[in-house]
């Protein structure tokens, strides 16, 4: 399915357009989480479900900017999930992945009841890359947030962590 990784990356270029700072968002966390995924052993579904949503993840803000006048968390986990089901569904994916990938998708803003290594390893990638871009603090409540080995690495040696 990695050709379902590809043509998502194409989507999202063409859904955000030239919003290169968005594209560039979403491809950075689509690496982290990657790289995190394959260092803490995911199978092999859970790593394609990861990689895909990790694609999507930000699927929403466009919606939620013109809805809401507001590209917030709450906002993207509305908006997000249904415009990911019907990319996935556009592309073919299984209905079972595209269940779970819009979960992904509408709970990547929601830090508690963490249920599963795709949904902890989605939540690594983005904080990575809010911290790097400047959109989250690095405090010890951060820091506590990660939980594998892999992702509590890159955030020491990316940030000192």
């Amino acid at each position: 399915m990695a050709h379902l990784q590809g043509q998502l990356v194409c989507d999202m270029v063409a859904y955000e357009g030239a919003d290169h700072g968005r594209v560039n968002h979403f491809l950075k966390v689509y690496a982290y989480a990657r790289t995190i995924a394959l260092q803490e052993g995911l199978d092999c579904q859970q790593q394609e479900i990861l990689e895909l949503a990790a694609i999507l993840h930000d699927v929403g803000i466009k919606v939620s900017e013109e809805k809401y006048g507001s590209g917030a968390g709450k906002y993207q986990e509305i908006e997000g999930p249904p415009i990911a089901r019907e990319m996935l569904q556009k592309r073919g994916a299984p209905l079972d992945w595209i269940e779970r990938i819009s979960y992904l998708v509408g709970h990547h803003h929601t830090y508690h009841d963490v249920q599963g290594m795709d949904y902890q390893i989605l939540l690594e990638a983005d904080f990575l890359v809010n911290i790097e871009e400047g959109g989250m603090p690095l405090n010890d409540k951060m820091r506590s947030l990660f939980k594998t080995q892999a992702g509590k690495a890159l955030l020491r040696d990316l940030f000192g962590g």
